[in-house]
């Protein structure tokens, strides 16, 4: 279900002094990637600045995620937190409002041993809603072993994870460890999509198809037609717009580029400050390359 291009969107804010959603904002941005053929849609990532929205506020985000893709491709809803109960919340209310799955962040800052996140994940996983674990050691100060997602691929509803530790070697021994497994993995970094298709991954949670969905979406298509050459060659064109989608912490970049490109974006909330001029310079030279 959840496999090619699935952008990880941004949540836009009105520019006010609450920055109050931008329900609008939110759903053009959608029906701009779904026309332009994207798989699958992640609102309330990281990218979408979960960490500042209010529970009331990624509810609503995702219940109007549900409703504009309405059915086309599958709504992957990021429900995790440090807090079971919260992450157990977020979880059933992305259930309740039709999503089909949860993306699951490893819990950051607790650094829980391995009988706790056994203990987290399977709590989550037994909602009834499939599961995709999401491993960033850069934000949770934990690695998520191989052998760890190998034992929790066993339950029926963890059914993938999105790798973005960087680390090739690794995502090899999970997809290794977990062939006989219905388990899928998906690249949590956009540069790392092209390696980790080739080694039998199924697609990318990106932060670079909000801004260029067609390519994003060319490159794993033509990956899966057989056309390898073609893939190298988009992952080559697009590779500057990786770069510069982490010129600033995420979704700083992204989110401005939103913006430039005309699309519903606004401001990023406190404790993330907006892109300074000289980086906003270098985002709008590379941009160029992507109307």
């Amino acid at each position: 279900m959840f496999e090619g291009v699935l952008p990880a969107i941004i949540t836009p804010f009105e520019r006010s002094s609450t920055l109050d959603l931008d329900i609008g904002g939110l759903r053009s941005n959608i029906e701009f990637l779904v026309q332009n053929g994207i798989h699958g849609i992640v609102p309330c990532g990281s990218t979408g600045e979960s960490a500042t929205l209010s529970f009331e506020e990624h509810e609503r985000v995702v219940s109007e995620t549900v409703d504009v893709v309405n059915g086309r491709i599958p709504v992957l809803a990021g429900t995790g937190s440090n807090n079971t109960e919260e992450a157990v919340r977020l979880t059933r209310s992305a259930k309740d409002a039709g999503a089909d799955g949860a993306l699951i962040i490893s819990p950051y800052y607790n650094k829980p041993n391995r009988s706790g996140l056994v203990k987290h994940f399977t709590r989550l996983a037994d909602l009834d809603i499939p599961l995709i674990l999401y491993n960033v050691p850069g934000r949770t100060g934990q690695n998520l072993q191989p052998d760890l997602i190998a034992e929790l691929a066993r339950h029926p509803n963890i059914v993938g994870v999105k790798e973005a530790s960087g680390d090739i070697t690794q995502i090899s021994e999970i997809i290794e460890k977990t062939r006989d497994e219905d388990f899928i993995v998906l690249s949590g970094d956009d540069a790392m999509t092209l390696p980790i298709l080739s080694l039998g991954g199924a697609g990318v949670i990106s932060v670079a198809a909000n801004i260029d969905p067609g390519r994003m979406v060319a490159m794993y298509e033509s990956f899966n037609a057989g056309d390898i050459k073609k893939a190298q060659q988009l992952h080559y064109t697009l590779s500057p717009l990786f770069r510069a989608m982490f010129i600033d912490t995420n979704p700083i970049p992204v989110k401005k580029a939103v913006g430039l490109k005309g699309m519903a974006a606004g401001p990023v909330r406190l404790p993330l400050d907006n892109l300074d001029d000289a980086k906003t310079r270098a985002l709008s030279e590379v941009l160029v390359q992507y109307d």
